[in-house]
């Protein structure tokens, strides 16, 4: 598995390197949802939460949260990659993941 600390660098990287201004640990009220997101870009509405059992994320965030932002999702209202340390392996298999999501969020935004 990937370390908070790690998974967080790597999402940053590859956030900003899509050309997202990526801000850390940002507290968001979206709806019925609170949640400190790990990285934030609140012009886009671009982020991402690594889900760990270091940072407690587990507890944080519930499955009827993450519903909730995936219906948001649909509607394009935001677009927030949550994924679990446990889907994890490698530090590859993580930025792969991301860009994955980057690619599908451009490709929904009309720009690939």
């Amino acid at each position: 598995m990937v370390s908070e600390a790690e998974g967080c660098a790597i999402l940053k990287r590859v956030f900003e390197l899509h050309g997202y201004r990526i801000a850390s640990d940002v507290h968001l009220a979206i709806g019925d949802v609170e949640l400190t997101a790990d990285g934030w870009d609140a012009v886009a509405r671009v982020g991402y939460e690594y889900m760990t059992h270091e940072a407690g994320d587990h507890l944080d965030l519930t499955a009827d949260e993450i519903e909730e932002l995936g219906r948001r999702m649909e509607r394009g209202e935001l677009f927030m990659f949550i994924i679990d340390e446990e889907r994890i392996d490698v530090p590859e298999d993580l930025e792969w993941a991301a860009r994955t999501f980057l690619a599908e969020v451009a490709r929904r935004r009309g720009g690939g």
